[in-house]
Order: structure tokens, then C-alpha cells, then sequence
């Protein structure tokens, strides 16, 4: 067993973690996109699509790709809901009362050192 010290990790937040994540997939996505529009450029070139094709086959696929993008962000946003759940992190409300407890706390003990 090799007794070296380990490397400092840097440490992220969850927030940030999930928000760099999220700008890679959106980037994907839209890469993804201008390949589509890029390859039915293609397409209508080679099958010999006139204009009016070209934008209705463009339409048809740009409201597909919209579709997909939508069921991507529902279930990404359901699968962070989910992960959140399972780690039991605190809800907002849950850290607002935990924090009113502290401060009162805090008062309780700021009076019983004045009576000494």
C-alpha cells in the first residue's frame, strides 16, 4: 500500500459543478444543431431540393431538434431533482429555519454571559 500523500482536489460547489455540465451539454446541443442545418444544406443540394423545399424540410427538422432539446432539459432538470433528493441536501425554507433556530441561539447565549 503506497503511503504518499494524495494530490489536493479542487473543490467545486454542486452549483457550479451542475452549471458547467449544463454549458457542455447546451453546447453540444447546439453544435449538434448547426451540423443538422449544415447537413440538409447538403442534402437539398444533392437530391436537388428547391427553395421552398429546403425550408419546409429545414422547418420540420428545426422543430424536431427543438422537441429533443425540450425532453433534454426536462430530464436532466428530473434527473437533478432526483440526484437532490437522494442526497437530502436542505430545501432553501429548511435553511431559513435552521438559521432563525442559530440566531435565536445565539441571543439565549449572548444573555446567559451578561448574567454572570
Amino acid at each position: 500500500m503506497d503511503n504518499k500523500p494524495e494530490a489536493p482536489r479542487e473543490k467545486h460547489s454542486v452549483t457550479e459543478t451542475f452549471e458547467r455540465l449544463w454549458s457542455q451539454a447546451l453546447l453540444a446541443v447546439n453544435t449538434a444543431e448547426e451540423e443538422a442545418s449544415r447537413a440538409v444544406q447538403r442534402v437539398a443540394a444533392v437530391a436537388g431540393w428547391s427553395q421552398d423545399e429546403v425550408k419546409r424540410q429545414a422547418r420540420e427538422f428545426s422543430e424536431r431538434l427543438a422537441g429533443h432539446r425540450k425532453d433534454l432539459e426536462h430530464n436532466v432538470e428530473e434527473r437533478v431533482r432526483q440526484t437532490l433528493t437522494k442526497m437530502k441536501l436542505p430545501r432553501r425554507e429548511e435553511l431559513a429555519a435552521f438559521g432563525t433556530r442559530l440566531d435565536k441561539l445565539a441571543e439565549r447565549i449572548q444573555a446567559l454571559e451578561h448574567r454572570k
